[in-house]
C-alpha cells in the first residue's frame, strides 16, 4: 500500500515524497514523549497537491496527518499515517485588510513571520505562544492554543474568523459565520446545532466553564458555557468547530484571522513573593485590574535562570533589591493599551494592591520596555530551561496544563504538589496564572518499568490530578489540546453521553476515520508503552566514543535535580546517546530570528537539515531503529549539510551540540569504513599542489572536456556547478 502511494504521490504531484526509514523517523515524534512511525510523509509544493494527496490517501485507505511545525506537546502530529507538511511552502500571507483588521493565511505560516509583516500596518494576531518563532498557524488552529495574553485576547478560537478546508471525502468547504454557510456546510452545522440540542442538559451540566477549555470539539458553539463567548454579538461560527480538533475533522487549506492594533504602550510590574501559597492567592486579585497579562516563575525556574549567564542580569534585575533571599514566585503583570498614563497609573494601583494584601514594596516597577522584552524572553524559555536537565528523568508533559478557575488555583497547586511528593518526585511551575492554567510536569523516568517506573507513576499522578480537577470544577485540557496523553481523559471529563456526541460529529465528517484517527475519538491510553519515545526496556547500541562525552553520562534525583558525578550514568555509549537525547523536539532550531541556528535549514527547510531533525537521526541510529546503526548512509546524509558553526550549542536552550556529534560520528564512521577517495584527497592538496603546478593541463581538464565535470564529483572535492581556479605552469605555494 505505501509503494503504491509513494509511486502516485511522485507521479501525480508536484510535492517531495519522503518514504524512506530515516525521514519516516524523523517525523516519528514531535515535542510529547511518544513515537509513531508514519506511513510516509509528503511535502506539497501547491494546495492542489494537498487536495491530490487526500484523494490519493483516501483511495489506498491510508490515514493522513496534517502537520505543522511539529511542536505540540500531546502527541497530537504523531501517527501511523500520511504526514503532510505545509511549513516549507504553504507559508505565505494571502491578504491583509488593515481597515478590517483581518488576514487570510496558508496554515504552514509561522506566527512571528506573520506578526513581521503585521507590524507595516500597526497590527498583531494576539495569540502570542511562547513558541511563536516555530509554531504554526495551522498547528495553532489545531491545537486551539491560547497563550499569555488570553486574558486580555481570548484563545485561538477567539481569533479564528473562518477556516477553507477540505474533508476526507475531498470536498473543498468554507467554515464561518452559519448566516453565510454554503449547502453542504449548512447540512453540517444543522448536524452539530441539533446535537447541541439534544445534549444541553448534559453540555450545561458537564462543560467546563473556565475560558481555557481546550478539550474535545466545540460543540457548546450554539450554547456557549465559556466565561468568554466564542462572539462578542453571540453569534455562532462554524470554523469554530474545527479549531482545536487537531486535524481529525478536516485538512485546513487557508486560516482567516481576526488581527488586534499593537498595544503603543506597555508597562510591567515584577511582584515578588516569599510564599508560593500566596502567589497564586494573589492572582484572583491582581486580574481585576485589568492587565493584558499575569504569568508565574516559580523558585526553581529563578534559581535555573541565575545560573545563566545570559539570563542571570535580567532575572535579578526583576527581584530588585531582594538578591540575597530570592523569593519562592514571581508575578509577571503587564498592562497594556494606547494611552501611558493610564498603563502607569494601573502600576501604581498594582503597587497599592499589594500593599493591601500585605506585601509592601514587593513590586519591582518596569516601565521601560527594553527591560520588559528582556525578562519576556526569560519566561519564554521556561520550558526550555526547564528540559536542560540533564539524565534520565525528564520532566514529563501530560497534566501540565490542567486549569482551575483562580479562586481555587492556591488550593489545587498545593494539593497537585503533595500529589508529586507522594510519588518522589516535584514539578517547577510556570506560566498563565492570569487564567488558572499553570504549566507543570514532574520528573519521571518512562525508561523505568514495574509498579514503582516512570510509567506507572505518569498513570498514578494524572487519576490524582483529574480528581483534584474536578474537585474544583476545572478542565483537564486547558491548552495544549489532547493528543495521546490526555485523549482517553475526554470521556472522563464530560461523560459518556457528551462523548458519544463528540464521536457522532467525528461520523458525520470523516465516516472512515481518514483523518488523523486515534486522536480525540477512541484514543488509545496515555500510558500505552508501545507508543513511548522512550518506552521500559529502551536500549541504545554499544559505541565507544571518540571524544569526551561523561558530562551528559549521568544520572539525575527527581526531587533535588541535583546530578550525579560525570562518567556514572550507566550509558553504554559513554554518553553520547544522553547528549543526543537532551534534545526534547520542541522545535526551536526551526525559527528565523536574529540568532545563529540552523544555517543550513534555513536554506532548505528541510527536516533532515534541521537540529532537531538531525537529533531524531542519531538517537534512532543509536538505538538501533535504523539500518546500518550508527555510521550509516542516513546519519551521514542527514549531517552532510552540517557546517559545524556552533550556533546549535548556543541557541539551543538545552544545548545540542550538532557540531561535535558530527566529528563524532566521522570517527566513528571513518573506523569502520576507512577514508574516502574524496577525504584523501582533500588531505594529500599541499603535496598535489606542485604536480599541478607542473602539470597544469592534466589537472584543468576536468573543466575542458564535455561531461568531464560530472563524472568527476563523486570523487573531487568540488562541485560540479562550480569552476575551480585553472592551474597555471609555475612553482606551487
Amino acid at each position: 500500500m505505501s509503494g503504491d502511494l509513494a509511486r502516485r504521490l511522485a507521479r501525480e504531484t508536484a510535492g517531495e515524497v519522503l518514504f524512506d526509514a530515516a525521514s519516516r523517523g524523523r517525523y516519528a515524534t514531535d515535542a510529547s514523549i511518544y513515537q509513531i512511525m508514519p506511513v510516509g510523509v509528503f511535502v506539497p509544493r501547491t494546495e492542489d497537491d494537498v487536495a491530490t494527496a487526500i484523494a490519493l490517501a483516501r483511495e489506498t485507505g491510508t490515514p493522513l496527518l496534517p502537520r505543522g511545525g511539529g511542536t505540540s506537546q500531546c502527541g497530537q502530529t504523531t501517527g501511523a499515517a500520511l504526514v503532510i507538511d505545509t511549513t516549507k511552502h504553504l507559508r505565505h500571507v494571502h491578504r491583509v485588510d488593515a481597515a478590517a483588521m483581518t488576514a487570510e493565511v496558508d496554515p504552514g505560516l509561522v506566527l512571528d513571520h506573520l506578526n513581521a509583516q503585521l507590524k507595516a500596518h500597526g497590527l498583531w494576531f494576539p495569540v502570542d505562544v511562547s513558541t511563536g518563532a516555530q509554531a504554526t498557524l495551522g498547528g495553532m488552529a489545531g491545537n486551539n492554543s491560547c497563550g499569555s495574553r488570553s486574558i486580555a485576547y481570548g484563545n485561538m478560537v477567539h481569533n479564528v474568523l473562518g477556516i477553507d478546508a477540505w474533508l476526507a471525502d475531498g470536498s473543498a468547504v468554507a467554515f464561518g459565520p452559519v448566516g453565510g454557510l454554503g449547502t453542504r456546510e449548512r447540512t453540517i452545522a444543522d448536524f452539530v446545532r441539533a446535537l447541541a440540542h439534544r445534549h444541553r442538559g448534559e453540555i450545561e451540566a458537564h462543560w467546563p466553564k473556565v475560558m481555557r477549555r481546550v478539550a474535545g470539539y466545540n460543540l457548546d458553539i450554539f450554547h456557549p458555557q465559556s466565561e468568554r463567548p466564542y462572539t462578542a454579538d453571540g453569534s455562532v461560527n462554524l470554523a469554530h468547530l474545527l479549531v482545536g480538533s487537531e486535524g481529525t475533522l478536516a485538512v485546513t487549506r487557508r486560516l482567516h484571522l481576526q488581527l488586534a492594533p499593537l498595544p503603543r504602550h506597555k508597562v510591567l510590574g515584577v511582584v515578588n513573593f516569599t510564599s508560593f501559597h500566596k502567589a497564586m492567592d494573589s492572582a484572583q486579585h491582581i486580574v481585576t485590574l485589568g492587565p493584558s497579562a499575569v504569568e508565574l516563575v516559580d523558585r526553581t525556574m529563578i534559581d535555573l535562570a541565575r545560573t545563566n549567564p545570559a539570563f542571570r542580569p535580567v532575572i535579578e534585575t526583576a527581584l530588585g533589591a531582594r538578591l540575597s533571599s530570592t523569593p519562592e514566585a514571581i508575578l509577571l503583570v503587564e498592562f497594556s493599551g494606547e494611552d501611558r498614563a493610564l498603563q502607569l497609573r494601573q502600576l501604581g494601583a498594582l503597587v497599592e494592591l499589594m500593599a493591601d494584601l500585605g506585601l509592601a514594596g514587593s513590586v519591582v516597577e518596569m516601565p521601560d520596555e527594553a527591560a520588559q522584552k528582556a525578562l519576556w524572553e526569560v519566561r519564554k524559555a521556561g520550558l526550555n530551561i526547564m528540559m536542560s536537565l540533564k539524565g534520565d528523568g525528564k520532566p514529563v508533559s501530560f497534566i501540565e496544563d490542567c486549569a482551575v478557575p483562580l479562586a481555587h488555583l492556591a488550593d489545587y497547586t498545593d494539593a497537585l504538589t503533595e500529589v508529586f511528593a507522594r510519588h518522589g518526585t516535584r514539578g517547577t511551575w510556570y506560566a498563565h496564572a492570569s487564567v488558572g492554567t499553570l504549566h507543570v510536569r514532574p520528573i519521571l523516568d518512562l525508561r523505568q518499568g514495574g509498579p514503582n517506573g516512570g510509567a506507572a507513576k505518569m498513570r498514578a499522578i494524572a487519576e490524582e490530578a483529574a480528581a483534584l480537577v474536578r474537585r474544583y470544577k476545572g478542565a483537564y485540557s486547558g491548552e495544549h489540546g489532547d493528543g495521546l496523553s490526555r485523549g482517553e481523559w475526554i470521556r472522563w471529563q464530560f461523560g459518556p453521553g457528551l462523548d458519544d456526541a463528540l464521536r457522532a460529529i467525528k461520523q458525520h465528517l470523516d465516516p472512515g476515520r481518514l483523518l488523523n484517527p486515534g486522536k480525540i475519538i477512541d484514543p488509545p491510553k496515555m500510558d500505552d508503552a508501545s507508543l513511548l519515545r522512550y518506552p521500559p526496556g529502551y536500549r541504545t547500541i554499544p559505541l565507544k566514543p571518540a571524544f569526551d562525552w561523561s558530562a551528559w553520562n549521568v544520572q539525575n534525583d527527581p526531587v533535588t535535580e541535583r546530578t550525579t558525578a560525570p562518567g556514572s550514568g550507566g550509558d553504554n555509549t559513554g554518553g553520547l546517546a544522553k547528549a543526543v537525547e537532551m534534545c526534547n523536539n520542541n522545535g526551536h532550531c526551526r525559527k528565523f530570528d536574529a540568532g545563529t541556528m540552523c544555517p543550513s535549514y534555513r536554506v532548505t527547510r528541510d527536516e533532515q537539515h534541521l537540529t532537531r531533525g538531525r537529533a531524531n537521526t542519531l538517537r534512532l541510529a543509536l538505538s538501533g531503529q535504523l539500518e546500518g546503526g550508527f555510521a550509516s548512509d542516513a546519519v551521514q546524509d542527514a549531517l552532510d549539510l552540517c557546517v559545524g558553526c556552533k550556533g546549535c550549542k548556543r541557541d539551543c536552550p538545552t544545548g545540542v551540540d550538532m557540531a561535535l556529534m558530527k566529528l563524532e560520528f566521522k570517527a566513528q564512521r571513518t573506523a569502520e569504513r576507512g577514508l574516502s577517495l574524496k577525504d584523501r584527497l582533500i588531505a594529500r592538496l599541499p603535496d598535489l599542489a606542485p604536480l599541478a603546478s607542473r602539470l597544469p593541463w592534466l589537472f584543468n581538464l576536468r573543466d575542458r572536456l564535455p561531461g568531464a565535470a560530472a563524472c568527476a564529483s563523486p570523487t573531487v572535492p568540488a562541485s560540479v556547478r562550480s569552476r575551480p581556479p585553472r592551474r597555471a605552469a609555475g612553482r606551487a605555494g
